[in-house]
């Protein structure tokens, strides 16, 4: 039954939901639509809701609230949200609870109460961070051409960058600083346990560690912003992402001049070539999927969707591959029907979880994020080898364009079939 009550506390209530929901990952459209659906709900016009990146400007005016005690007719609040951890549990939580909300099933009270307790749950406990840095690691190691020897020396890199990332880079440095650091660390490991006799080929292996440090989640919903036009924020985010890749990439040349300085010479890596160890499509499957169920534990989503995460990761790559191997298509064109597929399997995997497909693209995307396109970029340019260190780095930037363009048509065309279906809010 619809509740009546005081519009402060309806649109403070609101205001919460949208603080949650942007600090932890969703993209802008989510917020506004669930702000407006909580408030809506407990009689306060809606669609007085602005959000930015990192803030929200929320207003609002009596409908079926009822005066009061000299209660305001009006109400205005904004609120300065800071870029945080990514925590996805917390914006399926808080949009599960916009549809219990709708179906009467929680009062105001009820309602602040469930936020206050996601808002008050911490991350997830360091040992499964830790397996997820090692896994992912090691699973996209395989999934970008290493064989058995690689993905294990990049297993223990991963575990490294965890204590590394966890307990120094995010307590006491500034975030372009810790993504330098970040990648530094990483890539010195892994040229140290090379040069010890782990791995074959050292390329792969920082490729590998690199993946759990690539802004996945500010590039995704960045587009998205994009695509349902929120120009301001979705730029904002794009270039947090782009600051992200290029802070890897510093971090990166560092290691090598470093290396370089040490040992007294640039250590060369050949031409990276594909291991027959991981080659077949079962094992890449297996990787892929083993990735992106780690990459879903780094994001914080909840252990149930982690099959689902993983199955979603295991198909976009599948069909990325399949494309590319037995159709004859270019990596560009391979990514963006991969990308497109992505988006549709997130969409329809949200449904039976009541869960943003959001949360399923951006685990499932990483296989297709050209990492391995910018880490050759850089290794040329540092090699001197500008002809090709351009050729990668335009390769990469057509794949990522291919990613964008993927996540723009699968996202926006089964909205709309959606929406023709049944006109509910969004799931």
């Amino acid at each position: 039954m619809e509740e009546k009550a005081d519009l402060s506390e309806v649109l403070s209530v609101a205001s919460e939901a949208g603080h949650i929901l942007l600090e932890n990952g969703a993209e802008i459209s989510r917020v506004e639509d669930i702000m407006s659906r909580i408030s809506s709900y407990y009689g306060v016009d809606s669609g007085n809701f602005f959000v930015l990146s990192n803030g929200i400007f929320t207003t609002g005016s009596q409908s079926k609230v009822e005066k009061s005690g000299g209660q305001a007719a009006t109400y205005a609040n904004v609120e300065f949200i800071p870029l945080r951890g990514i925590q996805l549990s917390k914006v399926i939580d808080v949009n599960r609870l916009s549809y219990d909300i709708v179906a009467g099933k929680c009062t105001l009270a009820q309602a602040k109460k469930r936020l206050d307790q996601i808002r008050d749950r911490g991350p997830k406990p360091s040992w499964e961070l830790g397996l997820g840095y090692a896994f992912g690691s090691g699973g996209f190691c395989a999934v970008f051409g290493g064989g058995f020897p690689e993905c294990g020396a990049a297993a223990v890199v991963g575990v490294v960058l965890f204590l590394w990332v966890n307990y120094v880079s995010s307590r006491y440095l500034s975030k372009i600083v810790a993504g330098i650091s970040n990648s530094l660390v990483a890539t010195l490991c892994s040229i140290i346990l090379f040069k010890a006799g782990f791995g074959h080929s050292l390329s792969n292996i920082i490729i590998g560690t690199l993946m759990p440090l690539v802004p996945g989640v500010p590039f995704v919903n960045g587009v998205r912003d994009l695509a349902n036009s929120d120009y301001i924020a979705g730029l904002t985010r794009l270039t947090d992402a782009m600051i992200g890749f290029v802070s890897i990439a510093a971090g990166v040349s560092a290691a090598f001049l470093f290396d370089g300085w040490v040992s007294g010479g640039m250590i060369s890596l050949g031409r990276m070539i594909a291991s027959q160890d991981t080659y077949s499509l079962l094992v890449q499957a297996l990787c892929a999927g083993v990735g992106t169920v780690s990459f879903a534990a780094l994001f914080g989503v909840p252990r149930d969707l982690y099959k689902a995460a993983g199955v979603v990761g295991v198909l976009v790559w599948l069909c990325y591959l399949v494309v590319y191997r037995y159709a004859g298509l270019t990596p560009p064109v391979s990514t963006l029907v991969a990308a497109f597929l992505a988006c549709i399997v997130s969409r329809y995997a949200a449904i039976p979880f009541k869960s943003p497909g959001n949360v399923f693209v951006i685990c499932g995307i990483f296989t297709l994020v050209p990492g391995a396109g910018l880490f050759w970029s850089m290794y040329y340019l540092l090699s001197s080898e500008f002809d090709l260190a351009l050729d990668a780095g335009f390769m990469a930037g057509k794949v990522a364009i291919a990613v964008v363009f993927g996540i723009i048509l699968g996202m926006e065309l089964p909205q709309r079939l959606f929406s023709r279906r049944k006109k509910s809010p969004k799931d």
